[in-house]
């Protein structure tokens, strides 16, 4: 690994890369053949880059087959210990790789971290990685390699088993130890699987004798790493091949401590299987306290569920009988094969001896000989001496219902029985509220049309200033040497709020629409109108504005002001024509909406003005109603007044069985005084859009 060290070197061979990366072969073999000896084999001083590394990294296989002829060696190292193959597995650069291989690319080679060529392979779950694993294993590569740092490369692979399937699965045929361990944590490869979510390979690892109980360097196993992931087929797997259940870690937390955070279905099945819902960690706390804590309702009930079942015992759930309906659930496919072995008719039934041999030969967890004898009892329909095999993997005759995977199933819920009606009181009333996308960009790439360009003061401020401004406009140049400032945007209502007059000029001048509504429907003078904006609201209807334009709620613009109790604002909208009594979503007028600011003046102008006093809302509340339940006296007082001078109103409806019309409904009387609390405070109830 020669490194270039005087100039000569170093600018030769910084050539040399160059023409590699731009694919000039002329140069190339110029440069090798009259330039310095073993140039095609120099290392670059800065990085270590050689031209064989330069061209497996651009996938130019052409140019390795030609550097390889030039005499280019494919074991030649980078600074960081990385040959030319690494770098094409790295990027999955599968013909760059298989010619390497084929000039002899040492697989076995680690760079400076004790890492081979199949940590590189594993760094994408791509089908170009998974042939570029093919081919390095094909040439020898190590399955077993382990870092310095104590990592097998199997367990890295594992870490990402649920996107890499594939390539565990190989590397376990090629060799790979199941039980490989990280030495500095004791986290095993399945654990790892079992993190990850992979069933496939938490299978295959257990079937090639993997250690289902290994325990980490803080005591946690396999299964807690499953049920921290709320796992649930993984833990199904760790079940049928006797996980221990009831295993606590340094921490004191059981694997329903990790199921607790979200997984329901795992801590039912967790508890069934055994493990303990009443312990509590080192902290004290208990998994239903953690299930509560995070706002896991269905958790919550399943552990209350467990903590009274667990240690129980019950019909048809013998521990012999969980694991082996586990196990059987987890190896249908290859009991079935099996089985039909004796079965060429394929008619479901086989003879009891044949069925216990084909248990036994596949390592099942068989009872003793009476439980044994009852259990082939139960599936011999007919009484021949022969087992129905399908009845046996369905687990139905041996095993309490609760225990089947078919009770994990998520089911419909049921409707519940008519006939009962519901406890009575108030009842809510849906009120959609009713919201609008911000909408697409404008032309230009610009941002919704809710969104206008602000307007930012350009000026120097250490010449002029709001006590110094400008005698002349020309004499501000600071245009000329200052850099603009950089285009902002901001809604339009909130230019309106804040009385932005320049802002909301430039955005009318080029084009915004005047009465732009942002995500709840409301204008720009709605919002000048709720802030009492005087200025503001005149400009606006100057440029055209919709006096009587509508929000989500059905509010006007007049609504706005009278709730904020603008005297002077409702007196101008008035006067523009804004209709008096407008009504709401849920019959309010701009009357009741100025009772409800509390603003005696705004009531007697509206009432003078000639707003409608015996209206009602949905509720059946006319203003004189919601006077008194506001408890404003002044406000009262001037309602009470204007309802006494009003005529009863007459019953629309026709005549009654005594052939007599209805009586008038005289009008409320007021109150003796407004309804308190205890400590005497005035209840003020919220108004209701």
């Amino acid at each position: 690994m020669p490194i270039a060290q005087n100039r000569l070197e170093v600018l030769q061979v910084c050539k040399l890369l160059q023409c590699v990366r731009e694919g000039d072969k002329v140069q190339i073999e110029k440069l090798t053949l009259n330039g310095i000896p073993h140039l095609v084999n120099y290392n670059d001083p800065s990085e270590g880059d050689t031209a064989l590394a330069i061209a497996a990294c651009a996938n130019n296989d052409e140019m390795i087959k030609f550097l390889l002829e030039l005499g280019a060696h494919p074991d030649v190292m980078d600074f960081k210990g990385r040959s030319a193959v690494m770098r094409a597995a790295e990027y999955g650069h599968v013909q760059c790789m298989e010619n390497l291989a084929k000039e002899g690319a040492d697989m076995k080679l680690k760079d400076l971290e004790g890492k081979g060529i199949l940590f590189y392979v594993i760094s994408a779950p791509t089908q170009r990685h998974s042939r570029c694993l093919e081919i390095a294993l094909e040439y020898g590569a190590d399955v077993n390699n382990m870092s310095k740092d104590g990592k097998p490369v199997f367990l890295v692979a594992c870490e990402t088993a649920a996107e890499n399937e594939d390539m565990c699965l190989k590397l376990l045929e090629k060799g790979a130890d199941p039980n490989a361990v990280q030495e500095k944590e004791g986290k095993t490869a399945l654990m790892a699987a079992c993190g990850s979510g992979s069933v496939k390979v938490v299978s295959a690892i257990l079937a090639k004798g993997g250690d289902v109980n290994a325990r980490d360097r803080h005591r946690s196993t396999a299964l807690h790493q499953a049920a921290k992931g709320g796992f649930f087929e993984v833990l199904q797997v760790l079940s049928a091949y006797a996980s221990e259940f009831d295993v606590v870690d340094d921490k004191g937390n059981t694997p329903v401590h990790f199921a607790a955070d979200g997984h329901a279905m795992c801590c039912r099945f967790l508890i069934q299987r055994g493990s303990n819902p009443k312990l509590k960690n080192n902290e004290g706390v208990l998994p239903k306290a953690i299930a509560k804590d995070n706002g896991h309702k269905d958790c919550g009930k399943e552990l209350r569920k467990g903590e009274k079942s667990f240690g129980k015992t019950g019909k048809n759930n013998d521990p012999w009988a969980i694991q082996l309906y586990d196990w059987s659930f987890s190896r249908q496919k290859e009991i079935v094969e099996m089985m039909q072995k004796f079965d060429p008719d394929i008619s479901g039934f086989v003879q009891k001896d044949d069925f216990i041999e084909c248990l036994q030969n596949s390592g099942a967890p068989l009872p003793d000989e009476a439980e044994l004898k009852k259990l082939t009892l139960a599936h011999d329909k007919n009484k021949d001496n022969t087992v129905d095999y399908n009845d046996f993997l369905t687990g139905k005759k041996y095993i309490n219902k609760l225990y089947l995977m078919s009770a994990f199933e998520g089911g419909k819920k049921k409707k519940k029985k008519g006939g009962k009606k519901g406890k009575k009181g108030k009842t809510k009333i849906p009120m959609p509220i009713c919201v609008q996308p911000e909408g697409p960009r404008t032309a230009g790439g610009g941002p919704p049309e809710v969104f206008i360009p602000k307007n930012i003061h350009f000026t120097d401020n250490t010449r002029f200033d709001r006590d110094k401004p400008p005698e002349h406009p020309l004499q501000d140049d600071s245009a000329w040497y200052l850099h603009l400032p950089d285009k902002t945007y901001v809604n339009v209502n909130e230019a309106a709020k804040y009385g932005d007059l320049d802002t909301l000029r430039n955005a009318f001048s080029k084009g915004s629409p005047v009465d732009t509504r942002d995500k709840y429907f409301k204008t720009p003078l709605m919002t000048a109108c709720s802030h009492g904006n005087m200025e503001v609201a005149i400009f606006l209807l100057d440029q055209g504005a919709d006096i009587n334009a509508r929000d989500n709620f059905k509010w006007t613009p007049l609504h706005h002001a009278c709730h904020a109790g603008q005297l002077d604002l409702v007196e101008y909208l008035l006067s523009r024509g804004a209709e008096l009594d407008a009504t709401t979503m849920n019959g309010g007028t701009p009357l009741t909406r100025a009772i409800e600011s509390s603003k005696v003046e705004l009531v007697k102008f509206l009432i003078d003005r000639g707003a409608k006093i015996q209206t009602e809302n949905k509720k059946g509340q006319n203003p004189l109603d919601l006077a008194m339940a506001w408890a404003d006296l002044r406000v009262l007082d001037t309602v009470q007044t204007k309802w006494d001078s009003l005529p009863a109103p007459s019953d629309k409806k026709g005549k009654g069985k005594g052939g007599k019309g209805g009586k008038k409904s005289p009008p409320p009387k007021r109150a003796a005084s407004a309804p308190a609390d205890k400590e005497g405070d005035i209840k003020t109830p919220p108004s209701t859009r």
